[in-house]
């Protein structure tokens, strides 16, 4: 679940007279959350509409995701720093228009590119949205304003999927992406309306915003994002295989589940905004991956105890999962603020969720040809999150010993 410059972005002198376009943004995250799941339920319906194989049908969720992690943060870095407005508006109508021209098109090629444009302006659409959301909200509020839009994007996928899924099977499997256009344009005729002019902000050179990629503190950042990817949206693709497995329940329908972790993620994704504004950044994240460690490492045994009793780690899982980003997206502004890259350091973020995802999926799957035993993936997706809030751990302790260094040399 990323433009250029947020110093501006965080200007609280900017009159604001409301923050309905908050929640505008926060519609089109939410169909930008259908958009990035429902392809995946499609394509059964898109082998038989196109009569191409299934590896290759499954290519359109590949399409968008690469787009996604790889495309968008390079056009964020493109876009100029005082088009901010214009930015996102741009690409929540690429979104609309490239979803829109998905669910005409006749021909699996143009199908292909257009899940492509579409994963691009995606990606650049909640890299502005969220240093829109900022600029529109007052210091104090800022976490409040991320976990509204990561809440819609998460709302997304556990509600509008189910929704789109059903309206793909009584009318086609195109009316899932013209449900998901109609959602976006709605969102863009109000934020045409609604959102306020955002102040422009001195050029950023593409050299500068490369820079950040030498600023250890986002680097970390992004590691930890990262390997919880790897650990959370990795295991995510195996609940099943887990759960099938006879010593495990035996359970023959994930989907009960697949809306406990779903609903867990968006209830985490909400209530984490007052904590943000009230608990430091860092000690949240790691508070995150300590509890998304433990819940991981206890699946099996959860499993093993009963059908029911597995469903409070797996809610426990997507709540922290979900939760985790809107600590790490407010760091990374707070990080970039006086470089003005902020939008930059978000994009690289969501790539490396996307990343993280496709790594967890790639080595649990190269563990399950082995035949190794289903367990191993919720133990060392665990031990993945364990790493990572080591990691958090290190990190904050070198920041104390800096900050108390710095201290007692003045």
């Amino acid at each position: 679940m990323q433009l250029s410059s947020f110093p501006v972005l965080w200007n609280t002198a900017m009159p604001v007279k409301s923050q309905s376009p908050v929640y505008l943004i926060a519609l089109g995250s939410f169909a930008l959350g259908m958009a990035s799941y429902v392809m995946a339920g499609l394509i059964p319906m898109i082998e038989h509409a196109f009569a191409v194989p299934v590896a290759i049908a499954a290519q359109l969720v590949t399409a968008f995701t690469l787009a996604y992690g790889v495309g968008s943060p390079v056009v964020v870095a493109l876009l100029p720093a005082h088009r901010q407005r214009g930015g996102l508006l741009l690409a929540l109508g690429l979104f609309v228009l490239a979803n829109a021209a998905s669910a005409v098109t006749t021909n699996f090629t143009l199908l292909l590119a257009f899940r492509a444009i579409a994963g691009v302006g995606a990606g650049v659409y909640l890299a502005t949205g969220i240093a829109a959301s900022t600029a529109l909200s007052r210091p104090e509020q800022r976490g409040k304003s991320i976990a509204v839009i990561m809440g819609g994007m998460a709302s997304g996928t556990v509600l509008g999927v189910p929704l789109s899924l059903l309206l793909a099977e009584r009318l086609g499997w195109a009316s899932a992406l013209w449900l998901v256009a109609a959602l976006g344009l709605i969102a863009w005729l109000g934020l045409a309306l609604r959102l306020p002019a955002l102040a422009a902000a001195p050029s950023v050179p593409l050299k500068r915003k490369l820079a950040l990629l030498t600023d250890g503190h986002v680097m970390v950042i992004l590691l930890v994002s990262l390997l919880a990817a790897i650990a959370s949206l990795g295991m995510y693709t195996f609940i099943a295989p887990l759960l099938a497995a006879p010593e495990y329940g035996d359970i023959h329908s994930v989907t009960p589940y697949l809306w406990a972790w779903g609903v867990g993620g968006v209830l985490g994704s909400f209530l984490i905004g007052p904590l943000v504004d009230r608990i430091k950044g860092p000690t949240l994240t790691l508070s995150i991956m300590v509890i998304l460690a433990a819940a991981l490492l206890l699946l099996p045994a959860a499993a093993s105890s009963g059908a029911w009793l597995v469903m409070l780690p797996i809610a426990i899982w997507g709540a922290v999962g979900w939760a985790l980003q809107v600590p790490q997206n407010n760091e990374l502004i707070k990080a970039r603020e006086s470089q003005g890259d902020g939008n930059l350091a978000i994009a690289l973020n969501e790539s490396a969720l996307y990343l993280g995802s496709a790594i967890g999926a790639a080595v649990g799957g190269f563990l399950l040809i082995l035949h190794w035993p289903v367990w191993i993936l919720a133990s060392g997706a665990g031990a993945v999150a364990v790493l990572g809030a080591s990691i958090q751990m290190l990190n904050m302790r070198l920041t104390f010993s800096k900050s108390r260094c710095e201290a007692s040399s003045r």
